[in-house]
Order: structure tokens, then sequence, then C-alpha cells
């Protein structure tokens, strides 16, 4: 049997801001390629010696005429296709100059991940649309301190300034919490907000929440991923963040990056370790530990999803 040859990709998740809200660029594949008409994330192979992001640059220079001049590492993933084991290197581009002129695809598309139009996706492409759903700032709820009414308050400001993934996280889940924390989730989904709860799956399900986040013991034991829309877990080793990749997790919270209120005296991993530990993951990860959404793009450089924040989530 021939052994498939081994090809690295950098492709990139074109962004920008238009009246419909958030969207990505889409190429469809031209006739006469591997797998023609299917759609893609623009980008190609990462030649000998090439880094990832040097290898995107040149390529969104070829295939579009533009100059990338802002962009962050994401996820990196692999798919064996039927002549090639391929490892793709996702990449954000947020910002480049030159007006787009397409050179290789039969048609580009501005697309938004809740309403995709186009279609079939190539399918090494396909499981990224997921993680494009997913919210960049994770809002974790401390009403055991501040009181339910304040933390519905908070919860109500917050979900009106922006979409974001509300996790319920409470020490204790009694009856008045509960009750709290079925408010608390039907305030996220009036604001177009998911919300996961800390605990359980039972719980989870019984309060209505579109998914549960796992503590790193749950994860450990785990032997198959619950059966949620959204499933994540916090992890603070590589190999905790492996494990929630075997099973398939939407999303991991890596942390504590910078010394926090909730750990006093305890020094956080910092931005060069949560570097290491999100290189070559393959699922979204939020940096939770002493921030707040002014760390959003320090998080993006080291190769995060997004931020999560306690106290840091409801003070603007």
């Amino acid at each position: 049997m021939t052994e498939r040859k081994q090809v690295a990709v950098a492709a990139a998740v074109i962004f920008r801001d238009s009246a419909r809200g958030r969207e990505f660029l889409l190429g469809q594949r031209a006739p006469g390629t591997f797998y023609p008409g299917y759609w893609e994330f623009p980008g190609g192979k990462v030649e000998a010696g090439e880094a990832p992001v040097d290898a995107l640059k040149r390529e969104l220079d070829e295939e579009l005429g533009i100059t990338v001049t802002a962009c962050s590492p994401w996820l990196t993933l692999s798919h064996e296709y039927e002549h090639a084991f391929v490892r793709l290197h996702f990449f954000r581009v947020e910002a480049w100059k030159g007006a787009l002129q397409d050179h290789v695809h039969s048609a580009l598309s501005w697309q938004q991940a809740d309403v995709l139009t186009v279609g079939p996706m190539l399918p090494a492409n396909g499981p990224v649309l997921k993680s494009l759903r997913l919210p960049g700032f994770m809002a974790i709820s401390h009403a055991w301190q501040i009181g339910h009414a304040a933390q519905l308050d908070a919860i109500r400001r917050a979900c009106a300034r922006q979409r974001l993934m509300l996790q319920i996280r409470e020490p204790v889940m009694d009856d008045a919490t509960q009750a709290f924390a079925a408010d608390a989730i039907r305030l996220a989904h009036a604001g177009g907000s998911p919300a996961v709860v800390n605990g359980e799956p039972a719980l989870a399900r019984a309060l209505g929440a579109d998914g549960v986040h796992l503590k790193s013991a749950q994860l450990a034991a785990l032997a198959a991923r619950p059966d949620f829309e959204w499933v994540g877990a916090s992890c603070h080793t590589a190999d905790e963040l492996a494990q929630a990749q075997r099973l398939g997790l939407d999303y991991a919270v890596v942390g504590p990056v910078l010394p926090t209120a909730t750990h006093p005296g305890a020094a956080g991993l910092g931005w060069d370790t949560l570097t290491a530990l999100v290189a070559d993951c393959g699922i979204p990860v939020f940096a939770i530990g002493g921030l707040d959404a002014s760390h959003r793009q320090a998080a993006h450089a080291c190769g995060a999803h997004g931020i999560a924040a306690i106290r840091g989530a409801w003070t603007t």
C-alpha cells in the first residue's frame, strides 16, 4: 500500500465587518483541481523550510493580491485525504492592504458562520465552521459573591454589549441558585448568546443550557463526549488539552495566565507558556486568569481563540 505524502498547509480565515455583521471569505475550488467546486478557506502549501505564517502571507499575495498586515495563529487540524495526509495551520487575518483580485478560485464569497449560503465545504475545512460560531469572550458568573440579582443585571448588560459565551459557575447549586441559573440562561438566549453550566451534564440539561463546561477532573474521567451543542473543559496541562481534543470537545479554557484574586500569591502561567500550550491545538482555547477584554489581542497573538473572565467580565 502506498504511503500518503505529508503536506503542511497554511489557511486564512479572512475577516471583515459589514452591515450584515462579522464575515469571513471562502473560495470555490476551480475545475481541474482536487475536489473541484468545493469551498475552502484561502491558502496553500507550506514549502520546505518555510514558516506557516510566511506561507500564509505568500499564498494570499499570490492567490488574492493582498498583503497581510495583521494575523494571528488559531487552530491546527489534520485530515486524511485519498492522496495525502494534510496538516492545516489556520490563521485569523484581521487586516490587509490591497484590493481582492482572485487568481485561483472559480468564485469568492463572504459568509457568516451561522448562515452559510455556499457549499459543499472541502472536508478538511468543514470542522472550522463550528469554531467560527463560538463567541470570542466567555463571561463566568460569580453570583455567590455579588448576589443573584446583581449578577442577572450584569449578564443583561454584558449581553447587550456583545455576543458572548456565558458560563454559569457557582460552587453550590441549591434550589435558589438553580432558579438563578435558569433565569441567567434565559437572559443570555434573549441577547443571542449561548450558555453552558459548569457541573454535571444532567444539571446543565435540566436548566436548559446549550452545553456543559467540565472541570479537569471530570475531563480526565470521561470516555466519551457528552451530548450537547457545546462542550468545553478547564485545562491546565498539555495532557489535559490532548484529552479534550481526543473527546472532540468544542473548546478549552486554559490558565491562569496572570496572577488572580481567586488564587492569591500564585504565579500565573504567563503568555509564553500559554503560547507553548496552545501551539498546534485543534480546538479553540480561551485564556483565563487575571484577564479582561483589554487582553484579547495579547491572547490572540498566543494562538488563543479569546478571553474568559470572572471579575473582568462584569467591570465594563
